[in-house]
């Protein structure tokens, strides 16, 4: 098995370059997806946030009332580490059982971790490789507001609150620039896929685990 971890900003093109990967043959595991699985209804991470937070922060369905979670948490670091140690340890579990399950399908499979905040969340870097999608911020900004409907206000305080783009490239194996046009952007993750692959038939086989 080889495992690449892949991390970058928000808006720096992390879906894009995981998509293409998985159109290639790797097998994706987003941490994203887990923090969601995580947290449905009669989970007992959900239940913990709840305690934590109060009942303020669900819907009238019983589901997780992700921007009202989010205003809460968003520029309170204690709240904001509280909410990491209920689902963090959450993400690991399920990560874990996934990766289990790839294994035994395929001993051989090439993994990526898809971890946005990598950086912020660990200093335990267990991967054959770190690939960092990067862009400069104020394309990353452009990408929020015409995207996703940001304010420009709202998606600079989104930038400013995670980690700096030269704290992720301290811990990058490759960069992808993804502020290049899709198709360069694509070039770029093809040849790496080329080489990596090509280097994991030539390497003894090795197992590494990690979130």
């Amino acid at each position: 098995m080889v495992t690449i971890a892949l991390t970058g900003g928000i808006g720096s093109g992390k879906t894009t370059i995981a998509n293409r990967l998985a159109e290639l043959g790797g097998v994706i595991l987003d941490a994203d997806v887990f923090a969601r699985e995580a947290v449905t209804v009669g989970a007992p991470a959900l239940r913990q946030i709840v305690a934590r937070f109060g009942q303020q922060v669900l819907l009238a369905d019983g589901t997780l009332d992700r921007p009202a979670l989010g205003a809460l948490v968003f520029g309170d670091d204690e709240a904001r580490g509280a909410l990491n140690d209920i689902v963090h340890p959450e993400v690991r579990r399920l990560t874990g059982e996934k990766l289990d399950e790839v294994l035994a399908d395929d001993p051989a499979a090439l993994v990526v971790h898809v971890i946005p905040l990598l950086v912020e969340s660990t200093s335990n870097y267990d991967y054959e490789e770190i690939w960092v999608a990067d862009a400069p911020a104020n394309i990353r900004e452009e990408r929020l507001v015409g995207g996703r409907g940001m304010t420009p206000e709202d998606a600079q305080a989104r930038i400013a609150s995670q980690a700096s783009d030269d704290e992720r490239r301290r811990i990058a194996d490759v960069l992808i620039d993804t502020s290049a046009p899709l198709d360069e952007t694509l070039d770029q993750v093809d040849a790496e896929w080329r080489r990596i692959t090509a280097a994991s038939l030539r390497a003894p086989e090795t197992q590494t685990y990690g979130v």
